[in-house]
């Protein structure tokens, strides 16, 4: 059969593709809800939560991951497309957000209190609380852009990782009680970035097509 003929013979009864970008959507919300769950199971709200609410440093540590989260998942999205070109742009909004924060809480805190500010009381299990949270939804991530066919999975695959990692941020934020958005500003990112280099190293293999 000549080429020209088969796809005479395909247009002729054109089946209904499902919309690859709704299995997406679909793969992150269950993820989604599996993280939270476990956020709920193995740390709970925050005992202080109706009160941290009335702080700005709580807004800050809210708003942070949750605006990277929806810049990195439209970058997630495109990137699953294929042919899909790189571009930073958005994604650096919120770095410079939480940088000035953080740089506004450290030069208007006395010598003694900043060290308390950078180090908290968690550092040590922060950026693996939240690897561990994210772990769904980069798992959920990944599968929903495998039928996007991605054309540099490595690529995808960090852009998958960084949205997995601040939704996960995000989510432990409701348990999470450090105050200093120097705190924030460090740890946070540096689980963030840590989803973000699993999401590639993973996405090497299994984006491939």
């Amino acid at each position: 059969m000549k080429t020209a003929d088969l796809l005479e013979r395909l247009a002729e009864n054109p089946a209904p593709v499902k919309s690859a970008t709704g299995g997406l959507a679909v793969a992150i919300a269950a993820g989604g809800l599996v993280s939270f769950a476990a956020m709920l199971a193995f740390f709970g709200f925050r005992p202080d939560l109706a009160a941290a609410i009335h702080t700005w440093t709580y807004w800050v540590k809210f708003a942070y991951p949750l605006l990277l989260a929806v810049i990195t998942l439209r970058s997630a999205e495109r990137l699953g497309r294929p042919g899909a070109r790189a571009r930073l742009g958005w994604e650096l909004l919120p770095f410079a957000v939480i940088a000035v924060a953080a740089l506004v809480q450290w030069t208007g805190a006395a010598p003694p209190e900043r060290w308390e500010l950078l180090w908290g009381h968690s550092h040590t299990v922060c950026p693996w609380r939240i690897v561990a949270l994210s772990l769904p939804l980069l798992a959920g991530c990944l599968w929903g852009m495998r039928r996007l066919a991605p054309t540099r999975p490595m690529l995808a695959g960090a852009a998958a990782g960084l949205f997995a990692g601040s939704a996960g941020a995000w989510i432990y934020a409701f348990a999470c009680n450090e105050y200093s958005a120097v705190f924030v500003a460090v740890w946070y990112t540096v689980g963030m970035a840590l989803v973000g280099l699993l999401g590639a190293l993973i996405g090497r293999w299994v984006l491939r097509w």
